[in-house]
Order: structure tokens, then sequence, then C-alpha cells
């Protein structure tokens, strides 16, 4: 990280392979190592408590071993909005004229949608094939849990979709971190700048000083992960413990052999870009996507995420780019998800209309495919946006109880899995523009 803070400026797209290939591993491997041996801590920890301690104690260390997480995530947020604005708004300057806007955002778009599509698909298909919610008992869904998102949810519409994405106030979305109307405004601003020439150099220089300042920050805050993974697998285990694994074990065992498809997919795709290089890019993101698994948060490992993009040898003005698009719109593991959860859910509560007409399931996925767009990288995000569209197509909000429980193990997993994407996306259209350095 410091390697690219210790450079001017101007020579920000012109890092040399010896410098990416000396000290960047060994802090990789470093951070890896020790989030493993937090998640490893967190189970075990987390076990004994619930295994030895009574109800009361359990929710009282649950909830203050959490602080942990909630800190680490917190440190993280601050810095969200800064660095996606700064990263977008120079990587659209650095791109030089719209016309290269418009080819790099189009590519970059091509991927998200097919992505998109294909993540849905699979996710539709494999649970038309399992059928995990057939015959699963609904008696003892607890709904309380599903106040808060239904609270969410609440008046969900497409007005209110487009209102969500367009932002009536940049320093709103800023404080409240949506990631959609930061990208929005961004994209204006961007675009902006480039149109007014040499008069927008100097605050473009300011926005990519401001944007070393803040990656900066991230290798401070990145020493907390640890900590932050600990306290999330530590609440997890010892609130539900390990038996609720076995209780869903089909649901969860079908849903990441859908992720592991996925994958294969996504790298199969990457290798035709990438070839052989593939596997350093694997590399190159193992401690983000650990990072990602343990957090169930997108948002947590965005900025880990450039810093390793741009060390694997993609130019910054891509990854400023892509990364924050791809942020909004190719969440491939979320995407598999929420038609997985649904069609569940239809088929936990007989709901007909659905489970035996393929053409409704359909229209859903492609409702899917617009209403996700803009969800937010935090733990459970997911729900929210298939409590709102399900109720378009009568899914109760029961059904969300129903999983909610388990939704911890598969949010790690789908985000795993976002981050797998979004790293393939970037590093893919940066071959295709000839922007990806050996």
């Amino acid at each position: 990280m410091s390697l690219f803070v210790r450079k001017p400026i101007a020579t920000l797209f012109k890092i040399n392979c010896m410098d990416i290939s000396t000290e960047a591993p060994q802090k990789k491997s470093r951070l890896t190592f020790w989030i493993v041996v937090a998640m490893i801590l967190g189970i075990v920890v987390g076990y004994i408590v619930h295994d030895q301690c009574s109800e009361s104690t359990v929710k009282v260390f649950s909830d203050n071993i959490k602080l942990l997480t909630t800190i680490f995530l917190r440190m993280v947020q601050m810095i969200i909005a800064p660095i996606v604005f700064a990263t977008l708004v120079v990587g659209i300057a650095k791109l030089g004229d719209m016309k290269t806007v418009g080819r790099v955002g189009g590519k970059a778009m091509l991927w998200f949608v097919s992505a998109s599509v294909v993540s849905l698909l699979l996710g539709l298909v494999l649970v038309n094939v399992f059928k995990p919610g057939v015959g699963v008992d609904i008696q003892n869904t607890d709904m309380s849990a599903v106040n808060d998102l239904m609270e969410k949810s609440k008046g969900f519409s497409l007005a209110k979709f487009v209102e969500h994405v367009v932002p009536k106030s940049v320093v709103e979305a800023m404080a409240t971190n949506e990631i959609l109307q930061l990208v929005v405004f961004s994209i204006f601003f961007g675009i902006a700048i480039t149109a007014i020439g040499k008069k927008g150099e100097p605050l473009v220089k300011a926005l990519d000083s401001l944007a070393h300042v803040v990656l900066k920050m991230v290798s401070y805050v990145m020493y907390l992960a640890p900590a932050g993974v600990f306290g999330a697998m530590a609440a997890a285990i010892s609130k539900n413990g390990l038996g609720i694994l076995y209780t869903f074990g089909i649901y969860v065992g079908e849903f990441y052999l859908g992720l592991l498809i996925l994958w294969l997919i996504l790298l199969g795709v990457g290798y035709l870009f990438l070839k052989h290089r593939l596997k350093t890019l694997v590399k190159r993101i193992a401690s983000p996507m650990s990072i990602a698994f343990s957090t169930a948060s997108s948002e947590a490992v965005y900025p880990k995420l450039v810093e390793e993009m741009e060390r694997f040898g993609c130019n910054n003005k891509i990854v400023s780019f892509v990364l924050p698009l791809g942020y909004s719109f190719n969440l491939d593991g979320s995407m598999m998800y929420m038609t997985f959860a649904s069609m569940f859910i239809a088929q936990a509560f007989n709901i007909t209309h659905l489970t035996d007409n393929i053409g409704n399931q359909i229209v859903m996925l492609l409702v899917f495919l617009v209403t996700s767009k803009g969800i937010a990288g935090v733990p459970r995000a997911s729900l929210v946006v298939i409590l709102a569209t399900g109720a378009m197509f009568g899914l109760p909000p029961e059904g969300v109880g129903l999983i909610l429980a388990i939704d911890v193990f598969c949010d790690m997993g789908r985000t795993m899995t976002n981050v797998l994407g979004n790293a393939l996306a970037t590093a893919a259209v940066s071959k295709w523009e000839g922007e990806l350095k050996a």
C-alpha cells in the first residue's frame, strides 16, 4: 500500500513490476493468515459459549462481541463515500474523452448484465431441480426478527425504486452510504470535469491525492479486520450454534453447490480473458474474499479490493471506473440467492402460481434484475430486496423469517462471490481495453 502513497501523482499509472512483486504478497499473506486464525477462534469461542452458557449470557456475549465487527465495519463505512467519489471521478477523467467512457462503460455493463442474468437463472434452475422448500416445517417461523426488514421494505414500488436510484442530495447520499446514488452523482461529476478540459485538471489532481490519502487510511483500518472477523463469527455461532447448519443443511448445502457452479462459470469466462494470469488474480484477492466471507459485507472489502486490483496490474483508471459500478450492478452471489431464496419460500408455503408457472418465475427474475441494482453492500441487504419484491408476487413475509436464522451463513458465501465477480469483471475489462500490465 505504501508503495502507491510514496510515488508522485504523475507516476500513478506507471508502477513497475518489481514494486508489485516485492512488498505486496507478504502483506496479503499475513493479513489472510490472521483472518483465517480469527475465523477459527471465533467459531471455537462461539461454540463454547453456546454450549456452556445460559441463554441470557449467550445474548449478552453475542451483543457485546459483535461490537468488534461493528467498529470495523463502521470504520470501513466512514471511508466508502470519499473513495467511491474520488476514484470514480478520477477514473472517468483519466479515460480522457466521452467516447472512451462510453466504450469502457458499455463493456462493463455488458459483463454485469450477462453475469446477473446467468446468476439469476442458475438460482432459478437449481431451486426447481432440488426443491429444498418442499416439506419444510413452517409452524415455528419467528416473525419478530422480520419486523425490521419489513419496515425497510415498506412502501416499495417502482416509483420508490427510481427515487432511490437518483439522489436528491449528494451530501445525503454520502451520509447514508448510498453507493448507487454516489455512483450516479460521480458519473455526472466526472463527465462534467472531462467536458471542461484543462480547467478541471487541478480538481482531478486534488481528488487523485484524496484517493491516495483514503487508500492509506485503508491500510490502517485493515489491521482491525481480524478482530472484526472474530467478532462476527463468535456472535453468529454463539447465538445459533453449529446445529443451525444441520437443521437447514440441505438448503445451505444446495445453495453453496450453486455458488460453486457459479464460481466455475465465472472463472471459466475469466480464463478466456486472463489465461494463466487467472491464478495470480485469485491469489491477489484471497484476502479481500476472506474478509467478505467473514463479515458478510461487500463494503468492508471495497478499499482493499481496489488496492489488490491495482497491484495485479489493472490500470487505475479502469479500476476506478469499473469497480464502483460493479458494486451497484454486479452482485452475482446476491443475484443467485434472490431467485433461490424466493422460490424456496414459494415451495415452503405452496405458492402454486409461482411453483407451477415457469412464466411467472421468469417475470420475477426480470423484476429482480432491476430491483437488485444498488443493493447495499451490508449484511442482509439481499433479504430486504427479496421481502419487497416478493410481496409483488404474493410471497408471505413469514417466508423471510423462515430463512433468517441461517441467512448469515448464506450471506457469507454470496458476499464472497460478489467480490470474485467484481474482481473478474474489472480484470476482464482491463484486458479487453489493453490496459492490463503483465
